[in-house]
């Protein structure tokens, strides 16, 4: 079974959909126990920063899935779930993320002669040894919807960039841990088989 964290952010039922479509269990949960005992767990979101991270920390919600990491089951955060799990952004200064991993949350350039905030389709660059991403074609097209964007401090971490009036770190990975910056639930053909690689990582160690 996959936990879906509840902290009061949008998006939640499209993923719970997006698994539901692929044949995966997958539950939304505001419950510690429930998000201990799962197989899997995601951390979707939308919205602002300085919002996420206090919801996560009045729910405890950002302890469960701190927790969660920890144990070394699969875990996922997706958009404002990926900022997240990162120190800080520009965007609420003052709020502490996660801090799971270190790098800076950007605004996207103004001046970069595009739509800001970012809204559609763009082509991501892989690093193959992901297991996310097997399978997958090459610079496959993925949805993007944000105003700020990740630069990790460790590149060794990211999974795949993009380009969009700066150079995106879209997916970082670092052993049962991964996030992205795209939705793969709103992907089509390409994010449920980036979700169904997810939901494949369950058990294969036990």
């Amino acid at each position: 079974m996959i936990a879906i964290i509840d902290y009061g952010a949008g998006n939640i039922r499209s993923v719970e959909k997006a698994f539901a479509h692929i044949g995966c269990e997958a539950v939304i949960t505001a419950s510690p126990e429930v998000i201990a005992a799962a197989d899997a767990a995601v951390l979707p979101g939308v919205g602002s920063f300085g919002s996420a991270v206090d919801n996560l920390s009045e729910t405890k919600m950002g302890e469960a899935a701190k927790n969660f990491i920890a144990s070394g089951k699969p875990f996922l955060g997706i958009c404002l779930g990926l900022q997240a799990l990162f120190d800080s952004s520009e965007e609420s200064p003052g709020y502490k993320g996660l801090g799971v991993f270190s790098g800076e949350v950007l605004r996207l350039p103004d001046d970069c002669g595009l739509k800001i905030p970012h809204i559609g389709w763009n082509s991501l660059e892989l690093n193959r040894d992901c297991p996310l991403f097997a399978n997958l074609p090459d610079d496959p097209y993925v949805y993007f919807v944000h105003s700020y964007y990740l630069r990790a401090k460790d590149e060794s971490i990211v999974a795949a960039t993009t380009e969009y009036g700066a150079h995106i770190h879209a997916a970082v990975w670092k052993d049962n841990c991964f996030a992205m910056q795209f939705h793969p639930e709103k992907s089509g053909k390409t994010g449920l088989a980036i979700l169904r690689n997810f939901a494949d990582l369950i058990g294969r160690d036990k």
